[in-house]
Parts: structure tokens; C-alpha cells; sequence
């Protein structure tokens, strides 16, 4: 067996000795993954922080499952972008050309790339509320058949 997952392996065997329910670390993985996600490099890690200590949430547990989100997080980019593209406008609208980039003013930059920026972070939004109910439901499911959670079910 390789090192790393041995090592992976006894970190989460440790989480699950904490106390902590299935269902709340199936919600702290699933809100780690989806924050992972956001299509805005350098908040995610930062988020995770400031989502698990107002909840009480297992911030290593979480930070675990932002960064094994983190390559899903740039492959994601575009598809959020084009999706809130989609959302928010009615009609055609110019591509990001790096001709039209290089002439244009650097405030009509700023606020090219802070659309873009908004409308990726709306469609997140509006695919992760799901997919984190999804996950929790998915991930308390198989939790519950790890045998260290057999004592931790009366808390959940």
C-alpha cells in the first residue's frame, strides 16, 4: 500500500474518533469540496476558515476536501463563467480577445474581468447549493458504514 494513503487513511480515522456525527462530517467534506470549487483563485482556502470556525466545523477535515477540489477548481472556471455568462445576459457579448484586452483601458479591464468574476461565482452558487446537499446525503450514507462510527450514530 502506498505511504500516502496509509497516511490519508489513519488522518481519517482520526477525524472519525473526535465525536463527530456522519452527518456533520459529511457536511463538513461536502461544504470543504464545494468552497474548493469557487471559480476565484486564492479564496477558497480562506473561506473554508472563516465557513468552519463560525460552525464548529472540523477545519482540517474541511481544508482536506478544499484542496482535493483545488485541480476540479480550474478545470471549472470557464464552464461557471460561460454558465453565468449565460444567466445574466440577453444577447451576444464580445469574447475576451487578447487583441480587444491589449486596446482597451485598464478600468474597462478591471470591470470586463469583475463581471466575469461575478457571473462565475453566481453559477456556482447556483450549482453548489445542490451539490452539497447532494454530497451530505451521498457522503453521511457511506459514512455510516465505516465500523468507527457505530458508537457516534445516537449524536447524529
Amino acid at each position: 500500500m502506498n505511504r500516502s494513503f496509509k497516511a490519508m487513511q489513519l488522518k481519517a480515522a482520526g477525524w472519525m474518533q473526535t465525536g463527530l456525527s456522519p452527518r456533520r462530517l459529511a457536511l463538513t467534506l461536502a461544504l470543504g469540496f464545494a468552497i474548493g470549487c469557487i471559480p476565484v483563485l486564492g479564496i477558497p482556502t480562506a473561506l473554508c476558515l472563516l465557513v468552519a470556525l463560525p460552525l464548529r466545523m472540523n477545519v482540517p477535515a474541511m481544508q482536506a476536501a478544499n484542496y482535493a477540489a483545488m485541480p476540479l477548481q480550474v478545470v471549472l472556471i470557464f464552464p461557471f463563467a460561460r454558465l453565468g455568462g449565460w444567466m445574466f445576459t440577453s444577447g451576444p457579448r464580445p469574447a475576451f480577445a487578447a487583441s480587444a484586452l491589449a486596446h482597451s483601458s485598464p478600468l474597462n479591464l478591471l470591470l470586463a474581468s469583475g463581471s466575469f468574476a461575478v457571473e462565475a461565482l453566481a453559477a456556482w452558487l447556483v450549482i453548489a447549493v445542490p451539490m452539497v446537499a447532494l454530497m451530505t446525503l451521498f457522503l453521511t450514507a457511506v459514512l455510516r458504514r465505516v465500523p468507527v462510527f457505530a458508537s457516534v450514530r445516537a449524536g447524529d
